[in-house]
């Protein structure tokens, strides 16, 4: 699919800011998109909405379908009268730089329990009625993911796969009967759910009124303790007892010796190809209903996977198993039309990848921080760039670029000054000069490029378990939309 010439932001929603310890989908929200328009930028890209699981990662999560309900709107509740101003008035003191996630989480579990309760104490009102169509629309996921985050939180958080056998191999009996026990609390998962998805998706509608479109991001395998996996259990490489036969990672190479060991599990493609990719079906219609475009994480993994056995303690002796990409891509095409993807082709770029990618019309990715040090063919320079694909200065996984710099080595400074024309003092400037100038029917720049943050304000260092998804956005100072705008007019995006 082709897109037209534009450009846009990438700030996740957890980073906005606002009083209440994390971003959410209130009034910031709506300031934001306001900026993008300001400044004219036509896309806000952000990363999974999930409900973040361990490590506080939207890559990490407990469901492919359902909302992180911290981005809830307390004033939201306010305002459709499920909570009273002195509960937000009286709320805890919390930082405007970082989000500290185990208490924002308490506080934010305590409120929404009362507004549920609010809510069960009343009738017949016009939000009933949108729960309860909410509910009869999404029953297909809701039921089974409002059952899972109930019964994981009467066994203590613990995984599923530790549950008793009749639970965690989902025995018709025994899920009849915890669900009737715990039928108050799956009603308030319920509930939650379409609490967030109502905030959402008025915040979706209000961007795309003012010509604002969502970038989303759909990561290609799921956590192990997920709902996805507890229901799905069949289109998993799984043991009998629910343990991973295989999980994911890469191989050793030049940057670690013993490769990466990902821990979530392996899908069984050829179950999958058996009933026509159903789930993944589902989901990508789902998160298409949710945002405007959609970046596929990690699209290598959709023509080869590496899988480790389960019992391992590093990558080293996995093996690359082939994936029936093509086929996967023929049948979605078939079943829900051309679709606005985005493939994160970065990393091996093998020509099985390549030809997966171009086969199919997909836009890749180019990282221009990857660009320097080397010599004129390096494929994120600009002048290689193609006009179907998306240019980065950098992801949630890089460096803000201000930091990048100072942390580079001398020839990948001074081939950056010499090829972006730059003296170094604004390079996050230049940097996001070069992407808006090239060909690239797309390019993004993260926020924190935008204000030339440096390495404390990043999002995600890969392969590190503290510290991160935690980084908050303050005041845009005056003058960035307006400089952001003519540069965005003088490059025709």
């Amino acid at each position: 699919m082709n897109f037209p010439r534009a450009s846009g932001i990438l700030l996740h929603p957890t980073s906005l800011p606002g009083r209440f310890g994390i971003g959410d989908l209130g009034g910031e929200a709506y300031k934001f998109v306001d900026f993008l328009v300001e400044s004219g930028q036509k896309y806000w890209q952000i990363l999974p909405l999930a409900p973040v699981g361990q490590g506080n990662s939207p890559y990490s999560a407990y469901s492919a379908f359902a909302g992180n309900t911290l981005l809830i709107s307390p004033e939201s509740l306010v305002t459709d009268a499920l909570m009273d101003q002195t509960e937000l008035d009286n709320a805890p003191q919390f930082s405007s730089d970082k989000v500290d996630f185990p208490k924002i989480e308490e506080w934010k579990s305590t409120i929404l329990t009362k507004a549920f309760e609010t809510f069960r104490s009343t009738s017949g009102s016009p939000i009933h009625q949108e729960f309860d169509q909410f509910a009869r629309e999404n029953f297909w996921w809701l039921d089974d993911y409002a059952a899972f985050r109930a019964i994981k939180s009467s066994h203590e958080q613990q995984a599923w796969f530790q549950w008793a056998a009749p639970l965690k191999l989902r025995d018709e009996a025994a899920l009849s009967t915890v669900r009737s026990q715990l039928s108050r609390e799956i009603a308030a998962e319920k509930f939650y759910q379409f609490l967030f998805f109502r905030q959402w998706l008025a915040l979706k509608k209000y961007a795309n009124e003012h010509g604002v479109y969502i970038i989303g991001d759909a990561p290609i395998f799921v956590a192990l303790d997920s709902a996805d996996v507890w229901c799905n259990q069949s289109k998993f490489k799984l043991n009998a007892d629910g343990s991973p036969k295989f999980v994911a990672g890469v191989p050793p190479d030049y940057f670690s010796k013993t490769g990466q060991l990902w821990g979530n599990p392996i899908y069984d493609w050829e179950a999958m190809l058996r009933d026509n990719f159903g789930w993944w079906t589902a989901r990508i219609s789902f998160a298409l209903q949710t945002v405007d475009v959609l970046r596929l994480d990690h699209f290598i993994g959709f023509a080869r996977n590496w899988e480790v056995p389960g019992g391992d303690e590093t990558a080293e002796n996995g093996n690359w198993r082939d994936v029936p990409g093509r086929e996967f891509f023929t049948i979605i095409r078939q079943r829900l039309g051309e679709l606005p993807l985005i493939a994160e082709d970065l990393g091996s770029l093998t020509p099985e990848v390549e030809d997966l990618r171009d086969t199919f019309g997909f836009p890749g990715m180019h990282i221009l921080q990857y660009a320097f040090g080397g010599d004129a063919r390096n494929r994120d320079l600009p002048h290689n760039y193609i006009k179907n694909c998306v240019a980065y200065t950098g992801t949630h996984d890089n460096d803000t670029t201000a930091g990048w710099y100072k942390a580079a080595d001398k020839n990948a400074r001074n081939h950056a000054r010499k090829y972006l024309q730059s003296n170094g003092r604004e390079i996050h400037w230049d940097m996001t000069r070069a992407v808006y100038a090239s060909v690239a029917d797309t390019a993004i720049v993260p926020m924190q490029d935008i204000l030339g943050l440096g390495s404390d304000s990043r999002m995600n260092t890969p392969a590190t378990g503290d510290g991160n998804w935690s980084w908050r956005l303050g005041d845009i100072p005056e003058g960035v939309a307006k400089r952001l705008k003519e540069l965005t007019e003088t490059f025709g995006r």
